[in-house]
């Protein structure tokens, strides 16, 4: 007879069999910059919201200090992804007009997850999730007319963060975590030979393969609960010092460094006494892209020499992301999620000619989802997403650079997740 320890292991077995699906997955989400909008169904269908509320063991990405409400699970979540982004290039020579879009336009992106409860007042997980990234192919190649340009045009950058998430109950109302990051990430870029000779490095240009990094860091939380109806969330990610793309030394700033930006998230839970059964959620999010050179400085005048320490990037600023979403808790096994999220604008028009290696231009999220729990400690998760399309046009302040280009991007995205509790 099927045990309730043989259940546990089963559950804690089919995590770590996603944990080893990661080493051969290719985290590709461009939402808000390059970071992803949630991580697991529950998130996701909140449009990404989860700092303040209970969104199951991956939730815990998001605010270490829910470890307590989480209690003991596993979970395991897949995405589908699938952006549709490019560009247009207007005018004459020397680059090549016309419109091209990415060739690679369905990604599949898994998360995974299991949390302890150590004692009465504290909890351990592992989690495992892609954070973000950016990966794009297209066919034909603009900046051929400069000289030189191979097909495929893209770049392709992966994340992945592994943690270790700690909670701790101080009292009845407080909560705090801590999780150790440690982070890695694969980089390559293809058919920028026409940017070799811009370079203080020629040869760590363009079409050198696949380079990795690693990196540590740390996710701090807090949950407050100043009375049954209000909850309180904070957590702030530490900025995450990475190794350099050495293979890329001289197309990122600072001789290919490219750190993981900090974050920082409020937020506020609401359930009303006059009915349990809802829950409403806002968040405010910041993400401090200008502290990492190699994304944050300009490259609308390509003046100072790729590679070099104030060398051109993508002159990505700061982004702000604000979150509104709600919780419908229908009967004792269905739950039902919807959110909505904008992102603000993090380039001037003058910056597109870079950036439509990686036109992450989406503002407005739409998501709605829904979780079934069954009698057996198993719940099913789903959620949908649609950003909608959303476009910015400019031209580069480089002489023989400034044709017109405008960049555009709408993506949709599938996630299912099961979760088990004992």
């Amino acid at each position: 007879m099927t045990t309730k320890k043989t259940i546990d292991r089963i559950a804690v077995g089919g995590f770590a069999s996603i944990v080893a699906a990661f080493a051969f997955s290719a985290p590709a989400h461009a939402t808000n910059g390059y970071f992803a909008n949630g991580y697991n169904a529950e998130s996701k269908a909140m449009a990404g919201a989860g700092v303040a509320v209970d969104n199951g063991v991956i939730g815990l990405a998001q605010n270490p200090a829910l470890g307590n409400k989480v209690g003991n699970g596993a979970e395991g979540c897949i995405s589908l992804f699938a952006p549709d982004r490019g560009f247009t290039i207007g005018g004459a020579a020397p680059l090549t007009p016309g419109s091209y879009r990415s060739e690679n336009d369905m990604f599949v992106i898994p998360c995974g997850g299991a949390n302890f409860r150590l004692n009465d007042r504290s909890t351990l997980g592992f989690l495992v999730y892609g954070n973000g990234g950016m990966n794009t192919e297209y066919i034909g190649n603009p900046f051929a007319g400069l000289g030189a340009g191979s097909s495929p045009l893209g770049v392709n950058l992966e994340q992945v963060f592994m943690s270790l998430s700690y909670s701790f109950e101080v009292n009845e109302s407080l909560t705090l975590g801590f999780a150790p990051i440690f982070a890695a990430q694969r980089f390559s870029a293809t058919g920028l030979e026409a940017f070799i000779p811009l370079s203080s490095n020629p040869a760590g240009v363009t079409n050198n393969g696949d380079d990795w990094s690693h990196g540590w860091g740390a996710n701090l939380g807090l949950v407050w609960q100043p009375s049954t109806e209000w909850t309180l969330g904070a957590s702030y990610r530490t900025k995450i010092e990475m190794d350099p793309f050495t293979k890329y030394s001289g197309l990122y700033a600072e001789q290919g460094d490219f750190d993981i930006p900090a974050t920082a998230t409020l937020g506020a839970a609401y359930t009303p006494a006059s009915n349990s059964a809802l829950t409403l959620s806002a968040e405010f999010q910041r993400i401090f892209y200008n502290d990492v050179a190699a994304i944050a400085n300009s490259g609308a005048l390509l003046a100072t020499p790729l590679g070099a320490a104030n060398g051109p990037g993508f002159g990505w600023k700061d982004m702000n992301v604000v979150r509104i979403a709600a919780i419908y808790q229908a009967n004792s096994q269905l739950t039902l999620r919807g959110g909505v999220s904008y992102a603000t604008d993090f380039i001037e028009p003058n910056e597109v000619l870079l950036n439509v290696l990686a036109p992450a231009t989406i503002n407005w999220h739409a998501s709605i989802g829904a979780s079934y729990k069954m009698t057996n400690g198993w719940e099913l998760s789903g959620a949908y997403t649609h950003a909608l399309d959303s476009k910015m046009s400019g031209a580069n302040l480089t002489p023989g650079f400034g044709q017109p280009v405008t960049l555009d991007m709408s993506q949709n995205e599938l996630t299912f997740g099961v979760s088990y509790e004992w």
